[in-house]
């Protein structure tokens, strides 16, 4: 008991059942359950539905992992209140069997996100198929579910295409990783049933160009973003035409078509970069080779974004210069372990000052010149872009 200004007694017990839900919100699962034992209203506004809309449990082998025991009471009582669900495993048999069994119990939850995340690789591909897919079928039937993040699972094109149904008019955000059992026929089913998807998330080996005339339809709500990762594993990667390409940009003339590419060998990119491929952010994960570089200019017009965080051999200053010129719209640029020469950075930004909101440049990538030192081109490019900037500095250890 306290005492407030006017002298009167303030007791955290008769706080308004808002002000504690806003408070409450902010503690781990187990203070919640400890804050429910304290008095009668507190444990009134502990066990409100609108606190457990949301849950997060970690079944990893970890210290920080989630108590079963409280997972269990979770789902007892809360089960029927969960609408967002997110389980974080690790490379565990154990973790992956108990994700399993939370799955089958939200069998009661409307589900309308789920995401498997994975601090490591996980180890669904080693329990029994069916167990998994069950699981995944059980919690996922009947629900209005708008968003499903999966990443090394063995959802496989049967367990896709009852998704397809049960969310066919709902289902708005669909973002798949490392799923071999999937087959770009699985994808296309569930676009073709799915029309109000609107970011798909997915490898380059399961485009098709039945997928992009699927999303292109009249019926399907335009695509605003469409996330793709190229790995040299995938290959060959498949060609898709230029008519599907098209047919996808009539369709949904804004997408934010994000590649983000871990290829290294140039003959790989004949098919991810032509002047048709609609891509507006591109990201090179890998070291890029100089000669794919240099044709952005050329091939990538819609080009809003473009990290490079890797790139050997020789300056990059042309091919910056080239993309400056040929991507107008190009806002964004950061570049890791590259060579740029001060002379040929600032070159750049004079070319695109006006547009450009984000620029990252490691300080170990700038080559001295006659002209500029890093100094002097972090002070002429702060006076271009009209705001302080400096390159990022990297400590040497």
């Amino acid at each position: 008991m306290k005492m407030n200004y006017n002298g009167s007694k303030f007791s955290w017990a008769t706080l308004p059942a808002e002000a504690l839900a806003r408070i409450f919100g902010n503690l781990s699962y187990d203070e919640l359950i400890s804050a429910s034992l304290v008095c009668k209203h507190w444990e009134m506004v502990v066990h409100s539905p609108s606190l457990w809309r949301t849950v997060e449990f970690n079944l990893s082998q970890a210290d920080n992992s989630t108590n079963p025991h409280l997972i269990d009471y979770i789902l007892r009582r809360h089960g029927n209140h969960i609408r967002d669900v997110s389980l974080k495993t690790d490379n565990s048999v154990e973790s992956a069997e108990a994700a399993c069994i939370v799955l089958s119990r939200l069998v009661n939850s409307s589900l309308k996100t789920l995401t498997l995340m994975s601090a490591a690789k996980p180890a669904f591909m080693d329990i029994e198929e069916k167990k998994f897919t069950s699981a995944l079928i059980i919690a996922l039937d009947h629900s209005p579910l708008r968003s499903l993040d999966i990443d090394h699972t063995p959802v496989d094109d049967p367990s896709l295409a009852t998704l397809a149904l049960s969310t066919s008019g709902t289902l708005q955000l669909l973002r798949i990783k490392s799923c071999p059992r999937l087959s770009p026929r699985g994808i296309l089913a569930l676009a073709e049933h799915c029309q109000c998807l609107r970011e798909l998330s997915l490898s380059y080996s399961l485009l098709s160009d039945e997928l992009l005339v699927a999303l292109s339809v009249e019926k399907h709500v335009r695509l605003e973003t469409l996330r793709v990762e190229a790995y040299p594993e995938s290959k060959p990667l498949p060609r898709l035409s230029d008519r599907a390409w098209l047919a996808l940009a009539t369709h949904s003339p804004n997408i934010n078509f994000v590649l983000l590419s871990y290829i290294t060998d140039e003959d790989d990119f004949a098919p991810l970069l032509a002047s048709y491929v609609p891509v507006t952010h591109l990201y090179f994960g890998e070291d890029a080779p100089a000669a794919v570089v240099a044709r952005i200019g050329k091939f990538c017009p819609r080009l809003v974004e473009l990290v490079i965080s890797r790139h050997s051999p020789g300056p990059i200053d042309q091919a910056l210069i080239s993309a400056a010129r040929g991507c107008p719209q190009l806002a964004a640029v950061g570049l890791g372990d590259c060579e740029l020469t001060c002379s040929g950075f600032v070159d750049f930004v004079v070319l695109c000052a006006e547009r450009l909101r984000e620029l990252y440049v490691y300080e170990t990538s700038l080559l001295e010149d006659s002209k500029y030192d890093v100094a002097s081109a972090a002070g002429r490019v702060s006076s271009l872009l009209g705001r302080s900037w400096a390159p990022e500095y990297i400590p040497m250890w």
